[in-house]
């Protein structure tokens, strides 16, 4: 699904607009982006003043950050509100047997601010607050009739990244709306269900006022957990992550999520064909990986196939260990593999499979008949013996299970050790990562499609996941206990303000939509000092505030140029132009920041209601 943003009015409420004087305020422009700037983003936000490094990861929010920052948090709070959220604040350093209780201060890992007090105390910063929020609910929440409820924060997060980089893209220290819905039922105008749907359309709400053009795509929860996830995605060619999207339906989801369309067998049948030569084994020393042998077979990485093996656990676990086999080229998808098995899985410790009799990082697919209690997952890239393109057999490379050997011209049939279509050990499945050119899982004929995109929400049906392990449960309408079901949702406060950079921007800086610009016109008046360009700037900015309009002027001592590339840099949406020789003609020049060209001249008596216009109020 993508919302490409309608125009909304900047002005949310009825208050006056904030009138500010450029030398009143702080905003230090650069000419030159920091030298570890990579992204735009980085580079704009730094140059126009908005933040300041501090340090790796962890930056100032300058007087312009600031405006954004707090606008952005205006209009998540105004549509949480209205979706029936209450804000509270939880705190940022937390004891760490909160997370022991559910296994996540291991799974954290190096990401978490750990450390001891002065008493010895393990405590953490938190980089998100699901067991604080628990922790808090289970003593405060004993009723079914104190649900459903719906609680968030705005609060500063904390991930120590070991390299930090994409200025607030990816840093250390970060600002985030996390929400926790709580329920008794899954169903029901009470259920998670229904909340979840409620945080789908707010954060729609959200993000289309924040005038971003975006995408609300499927998701895997990934380390967070839960049974249904939804990402919102700016749109933009320097997104991080990849989007596929079904052209026809516009089915959308994250390569990690997204479904393949069906890939029918060949005539001949999975597995079937002749093989492409004699078994070839050759000595690969310290080639454990697949761009390691394709250099020194010279073989290309769509003739691999990569194995890869799991661990399960759960009494309803088909074997103890699973085996997923794809194309060189492509990815095991995990949550694919867990949700074909039915079962958790782990990626499998590699002394463990060692000692089952695992060669990790040699494994070939005739492992499934050498290790007892393997089942083997084969995605149908792989499970071909012919290249039907070509219309021979096709010539596979693949481990020998046995370190430091590789075997060529492996064939499914010949080489199996068991026929692969009657054992029920050996399934074919779709467990690789989507990609461009897929077939489409919605729409027979049609093709995947990628897009960029920059994450900003995220969305997460828990269910039982936390309440479970934290032991929160409360009585029903029948006097009996049951586990509190939860949902989560987050938006990065000022992933948002970088997105939107992303997003707008040229050549010359920022273009800011109205909704969130730090303000909404600059007065750029030509003469610092000059009575009536000063009296007709004041009598403009009074004007713009009682509509409710943000304004900054640029009182500065400072050459036209100067204030009219600074005015580009900080982008806001309409710069108004104070000149002797404008003036004389009781004229004003008005510019979007969006058009092309120099401004255009507009009577005095106009020049509110063309900004005001500009700015689609």
């Amino acid at each position: 699904m993508s919302q490409q943003s309608t125009q909304h009015s900047p002005i949310t409420n009825t208050r006056r607009g904030d009138v500010q004087g450029w030398s009143q305020t702080l905003i230090p422009t650069a000419r030159e982006a920091p030298s570890d700037a990579e992204l735009p983003s980085h580079k704009l936000l730094v140059r126009g003043g908005f933040i300041r490094r501090v340090t790796a990861g962890v930056y100032d929010y300058l007087p312009l950050g600031w405006r954004v920052l707090r606008k952005i948090s205006q209009i998540v709070r105004e549509e949480m509100n209205a979706a029936g959220g209450s804000e509270l604040l939880l705190p940022a350093l937390c004891p760490t047997e909160l997370l022991k209780e559910t296994g996540r201060a291991e799974m954290y890992g190096d990401l978490l601010f750990r450390f001891e007090d002065r008493h010895g105390r393990d405590s953490y910063l938190g980089p998100t607050h699901e067991e604080v929020i628990v922790e808090m609910a289970r003593g405060s929440i004993t009723s079914y009739k104190q649900l459903p409820l719906n609680l968030y924060q705005i609060q500063t997060k904390y991930r120590d990244e070991f390299r930090p980089r994409a200025g607030l893209l990816r840093g250390r220290e970060f600002i985030m709306k996390d929400a926790y819905s709580f329920h008794l039922s899954m169903d029901g105008a009470a259920g998670l269900d229904a909340g979840y749907d409620a945080m789908y359309q707010a954060y729609t709400r959200i993000f289309t006022r924040c005038g971003l053009d975006f995408s609300a795509v499927e998701a895997e929860a990934g380390p967070i957990g839960g049974s249904a996830s939804h990402e919102f995605m700016v749109n933009c060619e320097s997104g991080e992550d990849t989007i596929l999207v079904c052209p026809e339906t516009g089915y959308a989801a994250n390569v990690e999520k997204c479904e393949i369309g069906e890939r029918p067998a060949p005539a001949g049948g999975w597995f079937a064909g002749e093989p492409s030569g004699d078994l070839d084994r050759v000595h690969t020393p310290d080639c454990p990986g697949i761009a390691d042998v394709c250099k020194l077979l010279k073989v290309k990485t769509p003739h691999m196939l990569k194995t890869v093996v799991f661990q399960t656990s759960g009494e309803n676990a088909p074997a103890k260990w699973v085996v997923a086999v794809v194309r060189g080229d492509q990815d095991v998808n995990e949550g694919k593999v867990r949700d074909e098995v039915g079962c958790a899985i782990a990626l499998a410790d590699a002394e463990q499979a060692k000692a089952a009799g695992f060669a990790i990082g040699y494994v070939s697919p005739a492992v499934v008949s050498k290790v007892e209690s393997v089942l083997m997952l084969v995605d149908p890239d792989a499970a071909t013996g012919m290249d039907v393109a070509k219309g021979k057999p096709r010539f596979w490379v693949t481990g020998s299970d046995e370190m430091d050997h590789h075997v060529k011209h492996f064939n499914w049939l010949r080489d199996l050790g068991t026929d692969p279509l009657s054992s029920d050990k050996i399934r074919v499945a779709s467990v690789r990562n989507a990609a461009e050119g897929d077939p489409s899982p919605r729409a027979p004929g049609a093709t995947l499609q990628a897009r960029r995109g920059i994450e900003v929400g995220h969305i997460f049906k828990l269910g039982c996941k936390y309440s479970d392990a934290m032991g929160f449960a409360i009585m029903d309408a029948e006097q009996q206990r049951q586990s509190v079901i939860m949902g989560c949702y987050g938006i990065g406060v000022s992933r948002t303000l970088a997105a939107c950079v992303e997003m707008s921007h040229d050549e010359d800086g920022i273009i800011w939509p109205a909704a969130l610009a730090p303000y909404h016109v600059l007065i750029t008046v030509m003469k610092a000092g000059d009575q009536r360009q000063a009296e007709v700037a004041r009598q403009l900015a009074d004007e713009l505030s009682e509509r409710g309009v943000d304004v900054l002027i640029d009182d500065r001592d400072e050459r036209p140029g100067v204030k009219f590339k600074d005015a580009d840099l900080i982008g806001l949406p309409v710069r108004v132009t104070l000149g002797d020789k404008a003036l004389d003609q009781d004229s004003v020049e008005l510019k979007g920041r969006r058009d092309p060209g120099k401004g255009s001249l507009v009577p005095r008596g106009e020049a509110i209601s063309r900004c005001l216009e500009l700015l689609g109020v």
